[in-house]
């Protein structure tokens, strides 16, 4: 089984740029406290990265 992370939304995207509204919306997040089950590749990994500000990883499975 693939690793995963679970991903949740703590900040708005309100008055941000476009590139990490845009980058939420990617990650499947769009409203405020959605949590997410995503695979845990690089990629996934650099999203996150992008907007820490705006969102925490809750767990790590796998």
């Amino acid at each position: 089984m693939a690793k995963t992370i679970v991903v949740k939304q703590i900040g708005s995207p309100i008055r941000r740029p476009a590139d990490q509204r845009a980058t939420l919306i990617g990650l499947g997040l769009n409203k405020m406290h959605k949590t997410r089950e995503l695979e845990d590749t690089p990629s996934v990994r650099g999203m996150v990265r992008k907007v820490s500000h705006m969102v925490e990883i809750i767990e790590e499975k796998g």
